[in-house]
């Protein structure tokens, strides 16, 4: 059985962390394990995955690249603490690459060895606004000619728990403004508004219809989501700090969730998302995988998207806030065209494994200087911390 030679990350700018496995033969899968803001975090748990699975022997067992699914428990279940942001994104970096060197060495596209696809293209959305959002129209314009037809903003910039209800107002009018190009629009909430205001502004933008109002709280806060999913027509989109299929459990049960938007970097990888897709589709919730990341990670998605009946959109993080004046998701691949938008619409990845070509000295040359990427902050007007 061939071996897993060696496991490698490198830190890339804007914010991401690649994955590259090796094997015996000379095969090689790129993964990503990005986690903004907690980059060395990863990069410790990679370290400490690296030792259980290159090389591996037993008695018993013979551990290779292709065996996704042993890999898969082994790392979840032997270090008796799991799951959590960093030890899933560690494992998502790895289980990405394991499913992109498989794939390769059959020589098909991932979504052949995961039952085929359900669709030749894709439905995609791109962000406009940045952090305190402005400016949306024309940067929505620009979107449109880009070719996407709908996209997503913050709802605000901070806000107190309990706020002037005026602070609310600015995020009507911009939605109404995107609206009226014939667009489609996501507000997300970033989980930066408390219940107080939150139950207004779910109100407010009721009768614009957006697309979904996202993380309307945060995510620990379930009984005050689903309280809120019951006083609103506008569907109610979260899962970017759910990180297992045990996270997303609860908010099933309970109904508090329309759309779901588990991202492929924070929960175990192709494997796991698969797993949380056909979980959302027995209770009629759509999936939608959050993916603001790089170009490895929105083709991991594009891969589960293709065969899930019940996928809806898919975030892309083409000229996000995030990656302005440094790499783009078009940066690290030698075959950019693959996210090239039409009618608001990608075309189904093709090629082998993951569908992109890495760059890899590009990766390297980058990552040699490459800064970890530290999360921003909000501050109130008392010096108090706001949620970001």
């Amino acid at each position: 059985m061939t071996k897993i030679k060696s496991v490698e990350y490198f830190r890339v700018p804007p914010r991401w962390l690649f994955v590259k496995i090796t094997d015996e033969d000379g095969g090689v899968g790129w993964g990503e394990g990005s986690l903004e803001g907690h980059t060395q975090a990863v990069e410790g748990c990679l370290d400490a995955y690296t030792t259980r699975i290159v090389g591996m022997e037993a008695e018993t067992w013979l551990i290779g690249p292709s065996d996704i699914e042993h890999i898969w428990q082994l790392l979840y279940r032997f270090g008796f603490y799991r799951g959590g942001p960093v030890m899933m994104s560690a494992l998502s970096g790895i289980d990405i690459a394991l499913w992109d060197l498989k794939a390769r060495k059959l020589g098909v596209p991932i979504h052949q060895l995961l039952g085929g696809k359900l669709r030749s293209r894709l439905k995609v959305y791109a962000w406009i606004g940045g952090d305190r959002p402005d400016d949306v129209e024309i940067q929505a314009k620009g979107r449109q000619d880009q070719g996407f037809k709908a996209v997503k903003m913050n709802a605000t910039e901070d806000v107190g728990w309990m706020d002037t209800p005026s602070a609310l107002d600015s995020c009507v009018e911009r939605l109404k403004a995107v609206k009226s190009l014939g667009m489609d629009a996501g507000i997300d909430f970033h989980g930066r508004i408390h219940k107080p205001m939150a139950k207004q502004l779910a109100k407010l933008l009721e009768p614009h219809r957006p697309m979904f109002i996202e993380e309307p709280l945060l995510s620990e806060n379930i009984e005050g989501i689903k309280n809120l999913s019951q006083h609103t027509s506008t569907p109610i989109a979260l899962g970017e700090r759910l990180h297992s299929r045990w996270d997303v459990k609860p908010y099933l049960e309970s109904g508090a969730v329309d759309i779901l938007q588990p991202d492929v970097c924070h929960v175990g990888g192709i494997s796991e998302l698969r797993r949380i897709a056909t979980m959302c589709e027995t209770y009629d919730v759509a999936l939608a995988p959050h993916c603001p990341l790089g170009p490895i990670a929105l083709a991991a998605c594009v891969q589960v998207d293709a065969c899930s009946a019940n996928f809806a959109i898919q975030e892309m993080s083409l000229g996000i806030h995030y990656n302005a004046g440094t790499q783009d998701l078009t940066s690290y691949s030698k075959n950019p065209e693959v996210w090239n938008v039409k009618d608001g619409y990608i075309d189904l990845l093709s090629g082998p494994g993951l569908g992109i070509e890495i760059d890899e000295e590009q990766v390297r040359g980058l990552s040699a200087r490459a800064e970890p990427w530290v999360s921003p902050g909000f501050l109130g007007p008392g010096g108090e911390v706001r949620e970001w």
